[in-house]
């Protein structure tokens, strides 16, 4: 089967890392460690699993960051060689599901559903996907995203399918689930929406995650597929009063102002917006007051430090980028005693309410469909990241690929339409 390989090798690790330093984010995929192969279908890993034929899978920010060797060596120990990317999955499930080896209710002894049909991943490999039993403490309360065994059980290390060996990914022709992973698909809803639905799951965690006070002014930094998700989910599954958004590029200013942003600037303006929202005076450049808090969907040095720039005293920041090694200066955390959480994908919220459940009634409500900009087959693969790497420019959000397809690149359609070898070589970062 067709599939987009990701292998171990730091020569063309290094060449990528160099080669997008200079011509920009997703360019240096040319020189990297992937490429287009013909692969052997993987094999189930257990009675529990099912074949998958992705549908639309997209090209995530943490995915750019590996292709381009910007990635953190933290993740050396937490994935295996080689691995199919694509994390944000739309697929059929291949075959019949398989029965639950011991019955406990309709949805099987986790609770689970046997599903046929399009299916949505959640990626996340936790103890159920692994044989690991009992499960460590996070999995058991449903808090998969904070699971413990992620490089353990029966399967190769991988924090994530498209990040394992075993499982592939979304940039194939197929790739093995877990039926834990399975989310069903409304017949309503086009594999666009769907495709959206991880990515807004990030979102909605991560707006959790930062318990807005009702009447709370909050900043968004940052305007592509993360950041134009959490907008959408503050004004859904929250009730702030002012929401303030940072967004570089045209387009992203257009949607965040039509997914609920009540105020919209370029980032360089973020700071003057939050003062004269707040009624901050400003020293060094640091507003005195500010927001409640700051969400911020970048994840690089610059937009951690306009974070604890712009945040109130007392405050909360909330990292949704990947941030990876950053140098900042945090003497405004520990002068302002601000709170700094990280929010890394989902599992189940307070309240007992799964996150892919609440990501799929967001898509749907806000939309998000529209947010894919363009579908290619994945013999484009270049031009596919190139676009993703400057979607902002190109007046696109989503890039994903449509594994199924041949030949030339496709525009997405309208939001409201129906419907390889083992190993685990170090010293490459996922």
């Amino acid at each position: 089967m067709r599939a987009l390989v990701f292998e171990h090798s730091l020569p063309r690790w290094a060449a990528s890392r160099a080669a997008s330093a200079v011509a920009g984010t997703g360019r240096g995929v040319r020189l990297g460690p992937l490429r287009l192969a013909d692969i052997e279908p993987l094999a189930l890993p257990g009675p529990e699993w099912v074949s998958v034929r992705p549908r639309l899978a997209g090209i995530c920010g943490s995915d750019l960051a590996t292709l381009d060797g910007r990635s953190s060596r933290y993740f050396e120990d937490v994935v295996s060689f080689p691995f199919v990317p694509g994390h944000e999955v739309v697929g059929e499930v291949v075959g019949a599901p398989p029965a639950p080896a011991l019955p406990d209710g309709p949805d099987g002894p986790d609770g689970h559903q046997q599903v046929t049909g399009r299916v949505v991943i959640e990626p996340v490999l936790g103890c159920l996907a692994r044989g690991i039993v009992p499960p460590c403490a996070a999995c058991a309360q449903g808090r998969t995203g904070r699971c413990e065994r992620v490089a353990f059980g029966h399967l190769q290390p991988g924090l994530q399918t498209g990040y394992c060996t075993d499982t592939g990914g979304g940039w194939a022709a197929a790739l093995v689930a877990h039926r834990s992973q399975l989310h069903p698909v409304p017949d309503a809803m086009s594999d666009e929406a769907a495709v959206m639905v991880e990515p807004t799951a990030c979102a909605v965690h991560a707006v959790l995650s930062a318990d807005v006070d009702e009447g709370s002014t909050v900043a968004v930094l940052g305007a592509g597929t993360l950041g134009l998700c959490a907008v959408a989910a503050l004004r859904h599954l929250a009730l702030p009063g002012t929401v303030v958004a940072g967004a570089k590029h045209p387009v992203q200013r257009r949607l965040a102002a039509s997914l609920g942003a009540d105020l919209v600037v370029e980032p360089g303006q973020v700071r003057r917006a939050l003062r004269r929202q707040t009624r901050s005076l400003s020293v060094g450049g640091r507003l005195t007051g500010g927001a409640d808090v700051v969400i911020d969907c970048v994840g690089s040095a610059d937009s951690v430090e306009e974070a604890l720039a712009v945040v109130r005293p007392g405050g909360k920041v909330v990292l949704v980028g990947m941030p990876g090694t950053v140098r900042v200066d945090l003497t405004a955390l520990w002068h302002r005693e601000v709170s700094l959480v990280g929010a890394y994908a989902y599992g189940q919220e307070a309240g007992g309410r799964r996150t892919f459940d609440l990501a799929f009634g967001l898509v749907a409500d806000a939309d998000l469909g529209r947010l894919v900009s363009a579908r290619y087959p994945l013999e484009r693969y270049e031009e596919a990241i190139a676009h993703a790497g400057a979607a902002g420019r190109r007046g696109a959000v989503k890039v994903a690929f449509e594994p199924g397809q041949r030949g030339s690149v496709a525009p997405a359609r309208a939001s409201r339409e129906g419907r390889p070898g083992l190993g685990r070589p170090k010293g490459l970062l996922p």
